[in-house]
């Protein structure tokens, strides 16, 4: 019988158990879904320990993409970064193929982030964290990768993602004149800025709480570098901050306390790696390319995952918090 052309499949736990447990020689292991995604996420776990199972798809990550991030994680553990780690199998192979129904689909075994999400930061959860991105950038600001992966700049995060998302604004003129204005000025920022003090290197990305756990100990553990790229390290502390703004705007937390708590991360960080005030400068024009470079990413992966959200109301919603963004700074 044929396989109707399928989007996205959904691979067996129980059949990818038997596969790990055999392929990494590990026994009584069970195995479960965790997240049904973009990409999906299993978790692996037996008497000694858990571990992530993480299959990509090609739609969304082409197989130097991922070895890529394979590359970078590993030469992060090497060089002694608190990250979550690809593990080799009992052939020394990380990479693995698998035959879905909608074609090749590749998985990558992780070390699991010991401990859980820490929404409301610790001063010590703080300063570790700011260490630990400061170690990290330390070693993605001179490390070559083998494999290209995304460049995150002008064209990536703003201009080709407005591109993308035009139609889902069809009905909403006001709201993208909005985006397509305000991405003029935040452009025209951009260019005229001096990057002669800006660190470069590969960005996580995504440096929200969600993606990082803190231990009993308040050891930090970061992970899910899917969206790792080469860009200006500012990304990572723009992403971060982006964290504070929301506690703020939702109304978990005053503006005093937010930037007080910000600034002692800032200053942990500053003990391991120089940051020049040029670089916070540029907060709000990076921050505006996140926010449109992941509406894009939204709606170009809309059949598989946002059509829980994405909609009117939801493309609204998000015009309003970018406002709200660019308001915080009062720059444009």
């Amino acid at each position: 019988m044929n396989v109707f052309p399928t989007q996205y499949s959904v691979l067996s736990a129980t059949a990818l158990n038997n596969y790990l447990s055999e392929a990494y020689d590990l026994d009584n292991t069970a195995c479960c879904l965790l997240i049904h995604n973009v990409s999906d996420t299993y978790l692996l776990e037996n008497g000694d320990g858990k571990y992530i199972f993480k299959i990509y798809r090609d739609a969304h990550r082409k197989p130097d993409e991922i070895k890529g991030e394979i590359n970078l994680l590993l030469t992060l553990k090497g060089r002694g970064a608190k990250v979550s780690y690809p593990l080799a199998d009992l052939t020394g192979k990380y990479f693995h193929p698998f035959n879905a129904a909608e074609g090749i689909r590749y998985g990558v075994l992780f070390t699991y982030a010991k401990g859980k999400v820490s929404v409301e930061l610790s001063e010590t959860q703080l300063e570790e964290l700011g260490k630990e991105m400061a170690v990290l950038h330390n070693i993605t600001s001179d490390t070559p990768l083998v494999y290209n992966r995304i460049r995150f700049d002008i064209d990536t995060t703003i201009t080709l993602p407005l591109q993308v998302i035009k139609p889902a604004f069809a009905e909403l003129r006001d709201e993208y004149d909005y985006l397509i204005t305000t991405a003029a000025k935040v452009t025209a920022k951009l260019q005229e800025t001096n990057y002669s003090n800006f660190s470069y290197g590969y960005c996580q990305y995504d440096f929200l709480p969600k993606n990082f756990h803190f231990d009993d100990d308040d050891n930090i553990t970061f992970f899910d570098f899917d969206f790792a790229g080469e860009g200006y390290l500012m990304n990572d502390i723009m992403s971060f901050y982006i964290h504070y703004f929301l506690e703020v705007t939702y109304g978990k937390m005053s503006r005093s306390d937010a930037e007080a708590a910000f600034g002692v991360f800032l200053n942990s960080y500053r003990k391991v790696r120089q940051l020049h005030e040029d670089e916070l400068k540029a907060m709000c024009y990076l921050g505006f390319g996140f926010w449109i470079f992941y509406l894009g990413f939204q709606y170009e992966n809309f059949d598989d995952w946002s059509n829980i959200f994405f909609g009117p109301k939801f493309l609204k919603d998000r015009v309003a918090l970018i406002k709200k963004w660019i308001d915080w700074f009062g720059e444009l």
